[in-house]
């Protein structure tokens, strides 16, 4: 099975093109179409992972559809209900591709840490504190935190997003909206992880994106999926140690045993390696959604 790593739609406008996703202009609305494209240390690998474009799209449109206490920017990621003049491009964009309103993004990515893990532990070891957010000594990598913390970040077009402080992100969003992005952040992961957990799904961390769409505040781009989030498996996690993981741990696992300076051009990855990866991506969704 091969992955697809770029969408091209003639005579469509392209106005955008991420890590993963392809963004095109609908005139009132815009197509998201999640490539199989995969990152790690913020360089794209030049190999896909076969179906994992259509499991991050179904798996937004199934958290989307499920939270209630905020907007979002999702319409439908039906194909029967898109605009006439997609169908020629059935073949390539039908399961891994959404219609979603506009919107003026955020310049702030949300993250919500329920555990100590990744960076967040990293800053623990280092100053005891998480974004700056002071945490109880004696915490063990995985731990699960007292309560759940946002520690936002800002975006980078390309390298690493910087962790900022709660005051640099009121400064750039303003008091107010900080605030209610935050409230909004940890009451979705908190349901989120809820859900999850009772099928066997550990969120560790997360983080959101949101935009604006005639002043109205809209939860945007992906929505808790193995890409934007730690996903563990909770019969097999333990304090102490880095949990298996559903996402795309490991392949950044694989990378870290190789002679790579974490720039580009980034290694090729092993037939098994990009097989496991698209395994742990298909569990974690029929986990979720079944």
């Amino acid at each position: 099975m091969n992955g697809m790593m770029f969408v091209d739609l003639p005579g469509i406008p392209k106005i955008r093109s991420g890590k993963v996703r392809e963004v095109f202009d609908l005139g009132e609305t815009l197509l998201i179409v999640a490539t199989d494209r995969i990152s790690a240390f913020d360089c794209i690998l030049p190999d896909p992972i076969p179906g994992k474009g259509e499991i991050l799209t179904q798996l937004s449109a199934f958290w989307f559809q499920k939270f209630h206490q905020v907007q979002d920017h999702f319409i439908t990621a039906d194909f029967e209900k898109f605009p006439a003049d997609l169908e020629p491009h059935s073949k390539l964009l039908r399961g891994r591709s959404m219609l979603v309103r506009k919107s003026i993004p955020l310049p702030i990515e949300c993250v919500v840490r329920g555990y100590l893990a990744g960076s967040g532990w990293k800053e623990y070891r280092e100053t005891r504190t998480v974004g700056g957010i002071h945490l109880p000594p004696g915490l063990e990598q995985a731990a699960r935190l007292p309560e759940p913390i946002f520690t936002p970040a800002t975006k980078a077009e390309s390298g690493h997003d910087e962790n900022i402080s709660w005051t640099r992100c009121c400064e750039i969003l303003g008091p107010e909206s900080t605030a209610i992005v935050r409230d909004l952040s940890l009451a979705i992961y908190r349901e989120g992880s809820l859900y999850a957990a009772n099928r066997g799904i550990i969120i560790a961390d997360t983080k959101f994106e949101f935009g604006l769409h005639h002043d109205e505040l809209l939860l945007i781009d992906e929505c808790l999926t193995p890409d934007s989030s730690r996903f563990w498996p909770a019969d097999s996690y333990e304090v102490g140690r880095s949990p298996l993981s559903y996402d795309k741990q490991f392949v950044r696992d694989y990378l870290e045993t190789l002679d790579w300076d974490k720039t580009p051009p980034a290694p090729r990855l092993p037939p098994e390696i990009i097989e496991k990866t698209a395994q742990k991506y298909q569990e974690a969704f029929h986990r979720l959604t079944q």
